[in-house]
C-alpha cells in the first residue's frame, strides 16, 4: 500500500474530525501539534465544519449556558446541552465581544472586569485581561474581534470606546501581552452616541458598523480593520442600502461577507 503523505493526512483525514479529537492528536508529537494548529489547517477545518449540516448554538440564559444543535437550519430542541463556564459567575455577568474558529472572546462584568478566550468544545479557556480593563465595559462602547497571524499567532482585538476616545489595542497570545494601536484620527466614533457592533473577520480584514442613533439620526459607518498592517480605515456604506430607518449587520456565508439589512416599516423585513 502506498504510504499516506503528511498532506492527506492532515488536510484530508484529521481536517474531518471533531474539534476534541483534534487536540488530542496534538499530543501524539511537537510536530503534530505545530500542523494541526496551523492557519492552513485551521482553515480548512472550519472550512470543513462550517459546511457540515449540523450547527451549534450557544445561548447565555438567565442561569445558564446552552448548546443546541442546528441541523439542516432547524433548531433541535431535545439535544440541548448545558455548558458549564470555567470561572464561578452568572451567565447574566458574561457579555460575548466576538468568537472566530470555535473561540469565543467574553467579558466577565463584575466590580472589576476580566477578559476572557473560551472554547466551549474543548472547555479549555484562559484570562487575558490587564489592569487596563478595570473600567467599565459598555455593551455599545467595547467590541473586538480575532485572529490568525502570519506567523500562526493568535491576535484579539480590543476596541473600547470613553469620554470620545476609541482605544484600541491588540493582545498577542504567543507573546502573552497588549500593545495599543493608532486609530483614526479626527473621527467621532468615541461618543457615547455611538453604538459599535461586534467584529466580523472576512479576507485577512475585520469589519465593524458603528451607528449613530442621535445627531445626525442614522448615520452609520464601516470601520475596517486590516489584520496584516494592522491598521484602520473607513468604507463607505453601500449606495442602495436606504441608512435611515434600519438595522445593518454583517454575516459571513461560504467565506465571504454579506451584508443584512433589517428594517422598519408597516412590517418588519429584512433584506441580504
Amino acid at each position: 500500500m502506498e504510504r499516506i503523505g503528511d498532506d492527506m493526512m492532515f488536510e484530508e483525514i484529521l481536517s474531518r474530525l471533531p474539534a476534541k479529537v483534534v487536540c488530542r492528536f496534538k499530543c501524539v508529537s511537537k510536530q503534530w501539534c505545530y500542523e494541526l494548529s496551523t492557519p492552513k489547517f485551521v482553515f480548512i477545518h472550519t472550512w470543513r465544519v462550517s459546511n457540515s449540516i449540523q450547527k451549534k448554538l450557544l445561548s447565555l440564559n438567565e442561569n445558564s449556558i446552552v448548546v443546541d444543535d442546528i441541523v439542516y437550519g432547524n433548531l433541535e430542541v431535545d439535544t440541548s446541552k448545558i455548558v458549564t463556564f470555567p470561572y464561578d459567575v452568572e451567565p447574566s455577568f458574561l457579555s460575548i465581544i466576538g468568537s472566530f474558529n470555535g473561540l469565543i472572546l467574553l467579558c466577565i462584568k463584575r466590580s472589576y472586569n476580566e477578559l476572557v478566550l473560551w472554547n466551549p468544545t474543548t472547555r479549555r479557556f484562559k484570562l487575558i485581561s490587564d489592569d487596563y480593563f478595570s473600567r467599565y465595559f459598555g455593551r455599545h462602547n467595547d467590541t473586538g474581534g480575532m485572529y490568525f497571524d502570519e506567523d500562526n499567532d493568535l491576535k484579539v482585538l480590543h476596541i473600547n470606546c470613553y469620554w470620545d476616545v476609541v482605544t484600541a489595542r491588540v493582545y498577542s497570545r504567543h507573546n502573552d501581552s497588549w500593545r495599543k494601536l493608532n486609530f483614526l484620527n479626527g473621527t467621532q466614533l468615541g461618543s457615547n452616541f455611538y453604538s459599535w457592533s461586534p467584529g466580523i473577520y472576512s479576507g485577512k480584514t475585520i469589519y465593524f458598523t458603528v451607528s449613530n442613533y442621535w445627531i445626525p439620526p442614522g448615520e452609520r459607518n464601516i470601520v475596517a480593520f486590516d489584520v496584516i498592517s494592522e491598521s484602520f480605515s473607513i468604507l463607505r456604506f453601500p449606495e442602495r442600502i436606504q441608512v435611515n430607518p434600519c438595522q445593518v449587520h454583517f454575516l459571513t456565508i461560504s467565506n465571504k461577507l454579506h451584508v443584512i439589512v433589517v428594517q422598519y416599516a408597516a412590517e418588519l423585513t429584512a433584506e441580504l
